[in-house]
């Protein structure tokens, strides 16, 4: 039996699923960063891939073509069993990352490079919604002056916007459907399905509001059916992500993030990560100095103190990792590993995934001839193995298990697939 949750994660969790439950159910699931130009997307895009891989610049529309990155997932669990088994290769789990170029507004009706941008973004699966927070007389505002809540509504707007355009297509698309299906005339009203229509008017009074769709709880599960289907862009899971100068980072707040969380609230909630590139730039930049990096922690370390700042909620550290996971898990996607002594990875599959469908991700071969999982629990794993790079002292206490085809996979599973696949025989 898989470990059993408490009360916080399940609801943390199903919060998540919930704002998953439009999306596709696939494992190479991608977070686009969205919002206005010069707020720092292609710089945070480059640090979350730990190098430099957009061209950014001080120009509105330097990331003209999406720039995809892959960033490496943090997991203790998987530097545990690397470090454990020292395999010749190691393979970490990764979350894809689309730095999209900025939009304006009229972006919805073609301003700038709009309509372009927006299909970016239809493109991705869950965004990170990034906010300007700092000022900077070398980082020129498009707007010419900074103003968080401005911005926070420029960018939703122009995403609902796009929405109710959607939508205006979609219910036409739906009224001609049942015209040919009915053989109903052009003249004559079209009588739309219960849940359809319930779905698009709930849509539709989010959207006049400039709420998120997802942000609303009280779907029935045959309107998520027909809203998957619509293709809204505000469907998508969303966290929003606040770029402040280091010293409001360091000191753990500004005059805008009182009023980002207010409006936040008020427009559906969601997450709110605040964090800065200024500080992520300059701790990157020492990546391969040690030295350098423990001395630029204390430096900053003692500026917190100069402020009369103190206690854990002061820590200086990188918030790249936070970034990654929350990201990662508002896609609702999760690892699970093969280790052994030629290779330790991380696979990724959504949360939910069975057995067989797990075993999919490693080969098609494995999902159809699937037979059994061996599994282990990480923190079972941990606690028994004594050191030896192998599951003896776990299966020895009763923790090595064997699942089929209904097992529902849990995050930090360690497992070998049985399969059988026969060639078919020609007939």
């Amino acid at each position: 039996m898989p470990p059993k949750k408490n009360k916080k994660e399940g609801e943390s969790e199903d919060k998540f699923m919930r704002a998953a439950r439009f999306g596709r159910v696939k494992n190479d699931l991608s977070m686009g960063f969205v919002g206005l130009p010069n707020v720092g997307k292609s710089t945070l895009t480059n640090i979350l891939a730990g190098a430099n891989h957009a061209e950014a610049a001080n120009y509105p529309f330097c990331t003209i073509d999406p720039n995809k990155v892959k960033a490496i997932v943090p997991d203790q669990k998987f530097k545990y069993l690397a470090n454990t088994y020292k395999p010749s290769s190691v393979v970490p789990a990764v979350l894809t990352i689309v730095d999209i170029a900025g939009l304006i507004k009229g972006a919805s009706e073609g301003a700038g490079l709009g309509n372009a941008f927006l299909s970016h973004i239809a493109a991705v699966d869950g965004i990170f919604h990034l906010v300007r927070a700092f000022e900077s007389d070398e980082i020129v505002h498009v707007d010419d002056s900074v103003d968080a809540i401005r911005d926070l509504e420029t960018i939703q707007s122009e995403l609902c916007l796009k929405d109710k355009e959607t939508l205006t297509k979609v219910i036409e698309k739906e009224k001609e459907r049942i015209r040919k299906e009915k053989g109903i005339a052009r003249s004559a009203d079209v009588p739309l399905g219960e849940t359809f229509q319930s779905a698009y008017d709930k849509c539709a009074k989010l959207i006049d509001s400039n709420t998120p769709v997802q942000t609303y709880e009280d779907f029935t599960m045959g309107e998520v059916d027909e809203i998957r289907n619509f293709g809204l862009i505000t469907t998508k899971p969303q966290i929003y992500v606040v770029n402040m100068s280091k010293k409001s980072f360091l000191r753990k707040g500004n005059k805008w993030l009182p009023k980002i969380q207010e409006w936040v609230n008020s427009h559906g909630g969601g997450q709110i990560i605040p964090m800065s590139c200024e500080f992520e730039q300059e701790l990157m930049d020492l990546q391969d100095d040690k030295e350098g990096i423990n001395a630029y922690i204390q430096e900053c370390e003692d500026e917190v103190k100069k402020m009369g700042l103190s206690g854990p909620g002061f820590a200086v550290k990188s918030v790249v990792p936070r970034l990654i996971r929350s990201g990662r898990q508002s896609l609702c996607l999760q690892s699970f590993y093969t280790a052994g002594p030629k290779e330790v990875r991380a696979w990724t599959i959504m949360k939910g995934t069975a057995a067989p469908q797990a075993a999919g991700v490693i080969h098609t071969d494995f999902e159809r001839g699937f037979i059994k999982a061996e599994v282990a629990n990480f923190d079972d794993f941990k606690a028994l193995h004594k050191g030896e790079a192998s599951m003896a002292k776990v299966k020895e206490a009763g923790k090595y298990r064997q699942e089929g085809k209904t097992y529902i996979f849990q995050e930090g599973d360690i497992c070998v697939f049985m399969h059988n696949v026969t060639a078919s025989k020609k007939k």
